[in-house]
């Protein structure tokens, strides 16, 4: 990564209610999925209108499960809703001023929402593709074992996903998806942080987190 630091602000989960959230500047914002409630294509387009007037130099974000539309949509029709300035990472990659940064959509297997995979070697291909340079790892989903439990105890990461972020050591990895366990944790050389904004109850409680790459 290069000397010169970049503000990175990260957040996740707003399913709807993007508009409701206080943002501080910076020159990256991260958004690692959930920006609606279902998916429906008026929900995806208002979200995209807030995402690309936001202040910042660049704007990048993934889906979430409850992203239906970008699973299920052609990527021609996709391509063309996403606005300038704007970058969508499915299982792909985006390099700004020397920091790379991965993102990936996807979770193990839950009552069938958008980019569910079934845990082992179906999962473990999209963790596969990402790059062993990777800076910025951006996923939905949380490791397994790290700010991954939700209010009744379960831990509900994915194994996949930790082992091959135990092999990268990216900077920073990035995630979502379990609101009750918003935070940060520190382990080696990698700063992980569930960014979801909304609590267990869809109540906005937690803050944007503002990181420096």
């Amino acid at each position: 990564m290069k000397n010169k630091p970049l503000k990175i602000v990260a957040i996740s989960d707003t399913h709807g209610q993007h508009r409701s959230l206080k943002l501080t500047k910076g020159d990256i914002i991260i958004h690692s999925g959930d920006v609606s409630k279902s998916g429906r294509p008026e929900e995806i387009q208002d979200f995209l209108d807030w995402f690309s007037k936001l202040k910042f130099a660049h704007k990048i974000f993934i889906a979430g499960n409850h992203d239906f539309l970008f699973e299920n949509e052609h990527t021609d029709v996709l391509s063309k809703m996403i606005p300038e300035g704007v970058t969508y990472l499915n299982d792909s990659g985006v390099e700004i001023v020397g920091i790379k940064i991965w993102g990936s959509p996807v979770t193990p297997w839950f009552n069938d929402w958008a980019f569910n995979r079934d845990r082992g070697s179906e999962i473990k291909k999209h963790w596969d593709l990402i790059p062993n340079d990777t800076d910025i790892l951006v996923t939905h989903g949380p490791p397994f074992g790290i700010l991954d439990e939700t209010v009744y105890g379960k831990r509900t990461g994915c194994e996949e996903l930790l082992v091959r972020v135990s092999q990268v050591k990216p900077k920073y990895h990035i995630f979502g998806h379990i609101h009750e366990d918003y935070g940060q944790f520190i382990k080696g050389k990698t700063t992980f942080i569930n960014a979801s904004v909304l609590d267990d109850w869809y109540d906005m409680k937690n803050k944007p987190f503002e990181l420096w790459g």
